[in-house]
């Protein structure tokens, strides 16, 4: 077998190109086309999928199916939501509440608001004047078309079945009593209402028949004053949990004590569902905070201070240089400086005590 010469190696090398390039030719002239006509037609359905119109007509938003909406312009994830927001126990009692459903923007509702009829099992019913001593029934009927069995019960002890007769459904029911275990009970309306699943249409509803007993004498603990407890006392604060007792001592520490309850909201670790459960069992003696002397009270001492920026502290000692201290609240005017909310935030903990005649106002 003779081998190929490097002049003949060569030449190979750049016939190669060439012949690749012819079989591609070859391929191609055997490939099917797509005629003009064929891509004209492709066309035409793509337009008629895309100009689709919706079929309106008239509809219940309580009952109306899922392939109903899509026909009348929902996207199937648009529908789906709806659907959802059904299952969850939203009725919708008037054609307003069909356009507080997020998958219902506001041009959707315009559309379709002089299609929407709310049968009458679902519609609002007119208030109703209460005769004799028998409690008012309400004839608002669940999407089952089974109405909603009206009856006094306790919310501190009904079980999943009760609340499904009142109207809930079974995972509402769940969530009512894990709450209801969460936070010690309910013992007054307010309690039960605050209760996430509790809607204001149902709360108005079930308050008629809600029966709610005192808490025992053994439940009901003095309130913790949030100025001297320690950890462990604030831990005793339902809602409170030792990483939120330590974030509320170390800004304690660094204010200088609370004057407001309303200050553990300031919190990162006191969430806004915390704060509201643990808001009655707390107080704050004001008395025990520990105030600034703002005319002789150190750099460092005003640093530390959560309201303060170190950029505000050494505005404020330069004008304290300048014009020798304030004697007064009034005095103390620093817009240039400290805005009014944060004046009103800062002055419970501000003393003005003058060098000349020894004065200190509160």
């Amino acid at each position: 077998m003779r081998l190929l010469t490097p002049k003949e190696l060569k030449a190979a090398l750049w016939l190669l190109p060439l012949l690749i390039a012819g079989c591609y030719v070859a391929w191609r002239a055997s490939y099917p086309t797509v005629s003009d006509e064929q891509i004209a037609t492709l066309e035409a359905v793509v337009d008629t999928l895309a100009e689709r119109h919706p079929e309106l007509r008239e509809f219940d938003p309580n009952t109306v199916e899922f392939f109903d909406l899509c026909r009348m312009g929902f996207t199937r994830s648009e529908a789906l939501s709806i659907i959802k927001y059904r299952e969850r126990g939203k009725v919708f009692e008037i054609p307003e509440d069909f356009a507080s459903c997020y998958a219902v923007d506001e041009s959707t509702y315009n559309v379709l608001r002089p299609y929407i009829r709310i049968g009458s099992e679902y519609a609002l019913k007119p208030h109703a004047k209460q005769s004799d001593s028998k409690p008012i029934r309400n004839a608002h009927t669940r999407r089952t078309h089974n109405p909603i069995e009206m009856f006094e019960f306790m919310p501190d002890t009904a079980g999943i079945a009760t609340f499904v007769r009142l109207g809930f459904s079974t995972r509402q029911a769940e969530v009512i009593i894990n709450y209801r275990t969460e936070c010690g009970g309910f013992h007054s309306a307010e309690e039960f209402e605050r209760c996430y699943v509790v809607s204001e249409s149902a709360a108005i509803r079930l308050r008629p028949y809600a029966v709610y007993a005192p808490r025992p004498a053994t439940e009901v603990h003095s309130k913790v004053d949030i100025n001297t407890a320690d950890s462990a006392t604030l831990c005793s604060v339902v809602g409170i949990g030792p990483a939120s007792a330590a974030a509320i001592i170390e800004y304690r520490q660094r204010l200088g004590g609370y004057h407001s309850v309303e200050q553990l909201a300031e919190i990162p670790q006191v969430t806004e569902r915390n704060f509201e459960r643990i808001l009655s069992q707390i107080w704050c003696d004001s008395c025990k905070i520990q105030k600034i002397d703002i005319n002789f009270a150190p750099a460092k001492e005003l640093m530390r201070h959560p309201y303060l920026a170190p950029k505000q502290v050494r505005k404020l000692l330069k004008e304290r240089q300048l014009k020798g201290g304030w004697c007064t609240r009034e005095d103390f005017n620093c817009n240039k400086i400290l805005d009014q909310e944060l004046k009103a935030k800062l002055a419970p903990y501000l003393i003005f005590r003058c060098e000349t005649n020894n004065q200190t106002e509160f």
